[in-house]
């Protein structure tokens, strides 16, 4: 049996009386490289370890959490893929229905916050054991952090867990490090070396060169606080420029080395070439998530975007790892050998596809640095722009047997595309990877918003589309962009967003679904949402905060929605915009009569532009 074992009885099956961990995680077993739970079990296999998977286990029976007995060197605990309370919440704070990475799309296989909860119940039963915690749940709240769902500033889940060492960022080198130490007789409480780890002490005495943070009491009382707190944090997560950072408890410190080192390309390629199924673990139905993900290709990771809403740049930093075409290339034929490979790989790429070596050449050496943006507000006069190495691995990929078509849907930095002085990956991006629509996210169109988010001005936008247009009318395709919009963003008050929804009009485009801010830890979007403190300057930042804002910006980018009327109609009379109620072209919503809909359309055609916007 390829797969690890998630029972006692395979676990028997499989030879072993006893394994050297027992990962508990919050997600369905899936064993394919797009999960974080596959990838650290395999690679601590190929070192030799073994490892047995308890996943979504019934946290109200200790049974299901003894099944297979006391692990010879200890614990992993890992929420899932998705922190637990996006993954349950919607951002009204209301039950989602389904969990895309639970058999049969279920709810309700994990508590809220497992990472917490499995912890505590190991540390229960096995009180002698080791538990480590790690994943994405557990990276993003390594330190105090601002908790959108209960409103309130939470203490670092080292503490809350009660776990003995929590492993942050990209985890394949710091758990082989963790696992070498624990089999050579070491105790958890020794780890306090390895980087990209969190732990806790009451002495300070053996630290040197660190920065003591704000405490956590002082952080949850004072926003001015939290945000100059946040500040440190975040110009502290690249592997060689950032330092030791302590953060203090009462009675205790929470200690944060330096984050781990990006992988090289032949770690990422060692990574990717393990032996995973590539599919869920047969005893489910069907998982959900592996829909999006089973005919894709990660090629990198890292991120030097740095948008504000994005927890990435504080998961796995700004630096790029990048795998090797002959890699890529290995993974695409295995991809083809699969029983319903249909002939289309759905994706290669990464958090931003088309990054796919560092933002310059310093930063392998030196790191990324630490009070300068590589795209915002303007590219740093040391980005270099290159798509040669991505164009080599989507020409190799595309060339193999057996393949149909090559699409990049993890998303295209249109900035830094623009910036690219050839425009052979423009060319080859329209002629040969693109599914009819192209999917961008400009977020926004004030520049107010856009500077708080750190995103690019309109004007490159505007360009880029115009760009597109051209590159497929030269190679005769009828291919569109949907732009990715957000509403509430820190920033944007409601003559903002009614600019974004003039905007809209002018396109004649209506979104479908709208994406409204959702505050998560780790972000310096959260951080603002929270404080109402830009904290990279300190000054005041305006922040959506009621439902009843959050609705009208909404509302506003659905404008043409008939059940939006009032709502808009509202907002344009609180901003003093009426001038936009009426017949005229510019108008977003037409007079109303009574209790319906005027029959004049808005701007006089025969074919009203309500009725076109209901259909975009």
């Amino acid at each position: 049996m390829a797969f690890l074992p998630t029972t006692r009885e395979e676990m028997l099956e499989q030879g072993f009386e006893q394994v050297d961990f027992v990962y508990v995680n919050g997600d369905a077993y899936v064993d394919h490289p797009s999960f974080g739970c596959a990838i650290i079990t395999r690679v601590l296999q190929a070192y030799g370890y073994s490892c047995a998977i308890l996943a979504q286990p019934d946290w109200h029976k200790d049974e299901e959490f003894l099944q297979f007995g006391e692990p010879r060197l200890g614990f992993l605990v890992s929420a899932g893929n998705i922190d637990s309370m996006v993954n349950h919440y919607s951002v009204n704070k209301r039950r989602r229905d389904h969990d895309a990475y639970s058999d049969e799309g279920i709810m309700g296989k994990r508590p809220d916050r497992p990472t917490i909860v499995y912890t505590q119940i190991l540390k229960r039963l096995f009180p002698n054991k080791p538990v480590l915690i790690g994943g994405i749940e557990a990276s993003l709240r390594r330190l105090s952090h601002y908790d959108y769902w209960d409103d309130k500033v939470r203490r670092s889940i080292l503490m809350d867990s009660q776990a003995d060492l929590l492993m942050y960022g990209m985890g394949e080198n710091t758990i082989v490090e963790v696992a070498d130490a624990l089999n050579s007789g070491l105790e958890a409480k020794d780890l306090c070396y390895i980087r990209g780890t969190v732990w806790k002490t009451k002495s300070l005495e053996y630290l040197s060169d660190y920065i003591m943070l704000p405490s956590f009491e002082e952080v949850k009382n004072d926003k001015y606080t939290y945000a100059k707190s946040f500040h440190i944090q975040h110009e502290n997560i690249d592997a060689i420029a950032a330092k030791t950072l302590v953060e203090p408890y009462d009675g205790w410190y929470v200690v944060q080395n330096q984050p781990p080192l990006p992988l090289t390309q032949d770690e990422m390629d060692f990574t990717y070439s393990l032996p995973y199924e590539r599919t869920f673990h047969p005893k489910y139905k069907y998982i959900p998530a592996i829909e999006e993900v089973q005919f894709s290709i990660v090629s990198n990771r890292g991120c030097f975007g740095s948008c504000a809403f994005c927890a990435i740049t504080h998961h796995q930093g700004r630096v790029i790892s990048s795998r090797s075409v002959e890699s890529v290339v290995e993974e695409a034929k295995s991809i083809t050998k699969l029983p319903n490979f249909k002939g289309y790989i759905h994706d290669v790429g990464g958090p931003s596809a088309n990054f796919s070596k560092e933002a310059c050449n310093k930063q392998r050496e030196f790191g990324a640095c630490k009070n300068k943006e590589c795209l915002h507000p303007k590219p740093c006069n040391n980005l270099i722009v290159d798509h040669s190495h991505y164009l080599d691995m989507l020409r190799a990929v595309r060339s193999l047997p057996n393949i149909k078509k090559v699409f990049i849907r993890s998303g295209i930095r249109y900035d830094y595309l623009m910036y690219d002085k050839s425009d052979e990956f423009f060319d080859e991006l329209v002629k040969y990877h693109i599914s009819g629509q192209l999917k961008v996210a400009p977020e926004h169109i004030s520049a107010a918003v856009l500077d708080k988010m750190g995103k690019p001005r309109k004007e490159l936008y505007l360009k880029f589309v115009d760009k597109f247009k051209q590159k497929n009318e030269e190679f005769g395709m009828k291919q569109f962009i949907v732009p990715y919009l957000m509403s509430s963003h820190p920033g944007s008050d409601l003559n903002a967003a009614i600019e974004l929804a003039c905007y809209l009009k002018k396109i004649h485009y209506t979104p479908k679904q709208v994406q409204d801010f959702y505050p998560t830890p780790g972000t310096p979007a959260t951080c603002m949402y929270y404080t109402g403190l830009d904290p990279k300057t300190m000054r005041p930042v305006y922040v959506a905060k009621t439902y009843e804002e959050k609705a009208m910006q909404r509302a506003l980018m659905q404008f043409t929605y008939p059940k939006n009327y009032d709502l808009v109609y509202k907002v344009l009379k609180k901003a003093g915009r009426l001038d936009l109620v009426g017949n005229s072209p510019k108008c977003l919503i037409p007079y109303r009569k009574g209790n319906g809909y005027s029959k004049n359309n808005f701007n006089g055609n025969k074919r009203s532009e309500y009725k076109r916007g209901r259909k975009a």
